[in-house]
């Protein structure tokens, strides 16, 4: 167990105020459902130090942060919110990494648990690639757009959806791709059940309310992974056949 420093240890031992550090702390924990007790356990604190984290402007050193954000299923620019601005990508390649091969069981769990995506059509004799929020109800992939829009042009039409996961602190992730007929949701209680299960409206704004609904017959995935990397306790990184 290492020692965390406390609040007195700060300077003037006034209480200072959140940060969005402790912001983004908390709010990955609730996502994953794990308590205090549990985050501070994986990543060798007290769950005193952690609670101070969350709820004051603390600046823990960088082992610490890399343990939280491996506790966390995350990265240290995510919880410091570093890559606001920044491109993925610039991460140098880590030490042996293996790349595995997701089976299908696994690919639909990281789709239905992502919710930002791209989606592959032509435009014409063009191909283009438009950034969507999407949603999975019953393994089919819903996203909203308008009728008239670059997106929506995968209706009738062969389309593809990639989603991944980048780990810039250790230099891996997954991505996962998901390839069947595209059509436009002219049912209202399929609209209705995309709406209701839908992470976010469209980060672009309203107006668009066409539902363009892709029903996967192909999933296929690949995750890299850096031995002695944290890895996610919610799915089966170790998974590398298909299933």
């Amino acid at each position: 167990m290492t020692t965390d420093p406390t609040p007195a240890e700060s300077g003037t031992g006034a209480v200072r105020p959140r940060s969005d550090l402790g912001r983004r702390v908390a709010l990955r924990r609730q996502e994953l459902g794990l308590t205090r007790e549990d985050v501070a356990a994986r990543a060798a604190a007290s769950p005193g130090y952690l609670e101070y984290v969350e709820e004051h402007a603390a600046e823990p050193g960088i082992g610490f942060l890399l343990r939280l954000a491996g506790a966390l299923d995350t990265t240290v620019a995510e919880l410091t919110g570093s890559t606001a601005d920044l491109p993925s990508g610039f991460g140098r390649a880590g030490a042996h990494p293996e790349v595995l091969v997701l089976g299908p069981a696994e690919c639909r769990e990281l789709l239905a648990g992502h919710g930002i995506g791209r989606v592959a059509v032509t435009l014409g004799d063009t191909p283009a690639v438009f950034p969507v929020n999407y949603t999975v109800v019953d393994n089919v992939i819903g996203y909203r757009t308008h009728a008239d829009s670059g997106p929506a042009a995968a209706a009738g039409h062969e389309a593809a959806l990639e989603v991944d996961h980048i780990d810039e602190a250790f230099s891996q992730g997954w991505s996962v791709l998901a390839v069947g007929p595209a059509e436009v949701v002219t049912g209202f209680y399929e609209s209705r059940r995309f709406e209701e299960q839908a992470f976010s409206a469209p980060w672009v704004g309203g107006g668009r309310y066409q539902w363009i609904a892709i029903r996967p017959t192909r999933l296929t995935g690949r995750r890299i992974r850096v031995p002695g990397a944290p890895v996610s306790p919610a799915t089966s990184a170790d998974r590398s056949t298909d299933e």
